[in-house]
């Protein structure tokens, strides 16, 4: 099932499986399991699940959604913050607890809900994520470079930046491409809008969920020694290092991340 759900002050493109075996919301196989919720990067959409959803929906209800100005959703008009848009979503589909998959900007997101809500969120699978509050992981060399080519109107220059620091795995006809280009115009049309959620860094401690974090070795160095700060802050967080992924874990080892995602899925039962 496809929809438009409100959020404060605009709407987001949202999908929901269904429960395994029956409609939405209702019983079956599964039913007593809480969903799992799928959050997207900021260098991608929710279309960068779409290889490996089919295993991902075997005997389970799965919603994914855009965030604002991304994919489907329209760019927003108004301030908003990324948790409150989940929060948002669960409340549209009455799910009290969910188990999150999030990657990169989505995992920032997901953790931002573990400390502010913890009570709706069953366990966290966490691919590459993003973090706030972090010193050390400012990127400012990247963020200015990225402005410097905005003002010169060079789009392919901003797309071989993304290509270099964050997509160095991949080779060829690469998807990723494709996947940032279609992104960039939200990053500019998002960012006078978007409300900065409360630094989490510190507060990693906090997290009392079962907890997986993912890093890819050819990721930006950045990224790296972030995640592996991350993973020693959360109590109980099994670091995995995935060997042949960038920042783009879901397209580089599909396999390896479905599966990561089902164990700690079944992990929060």
């Amino acid at each position: 099932m496809e929809l438009m759900v409100p959020v404060k002050d605009g709407e987001v493109w949202a999908e929901d499986s269904g429960e395994p075996g029956g409609r939405a919301g209702a019983g079956g196989p599964g039913g007593d399991m809480p969903p799992l919720v799928l959050l997207h990067p900021g260098v991608a959409d929710s279309r960068v699940w779409d290889g490996i959803l089919p295993r991902l929906r075997e005997g389970r209800r799965v919603i994914r959604y855009d965030a604002r100005g991304y994919g489907r959703s329209p760019a927003p008009t108004a301030r908003f913050s990324l948790v409150d848009d989940l929060t948002a979503v669960l409340d549209h589909f009455d799910v009290a607890r969910a188990f999150l998959a999030a990657s990169s900007m989505g995992g920032t997101t997901a953790i931002g809900l573990a400390l502010g809500d913890p009570g709706r969120v069953a366990g966290l699978a966490l691919l590459v994520p993003g973090i706030t509050g972090n010193p050390d992981f400012l990127m400012a060399e990247f963020t200015a470079e990225v402005g410097r080519l905005a003002r010169a109107g060079d789009m392919d220059g901003i797309v071989a930046l993304v290509m270099r620091t964050s997509a160095a795995a991949g080779s060829g006809d690469d998807p990723a491409e494709e996947l940032i280009r279609a992104v960039i115009p939200a990053w500019f049309a998002v960012h006078p809008h978007q409300v900065p959620d409360p630094p989490a860094f510190d507060r990693l401690g906090e997290l009392d969920v079962p907890c997986v974090l993912a890093l890819g070795e050819h990721d930006d160095p950045e990224a790296v020694r972030c995640n592996e700060q991350m993973a020693a802050r959360i109590p109980g967080c099994r670091l995995v290092r995935l060997g042949e992924s960038d920042h783009f874990p879901i397209l580089r080892e599909p396999e390896a991340v479905t599966d990561l995602i089902l164990r700690a899925y079944a992990a929060a039962r």
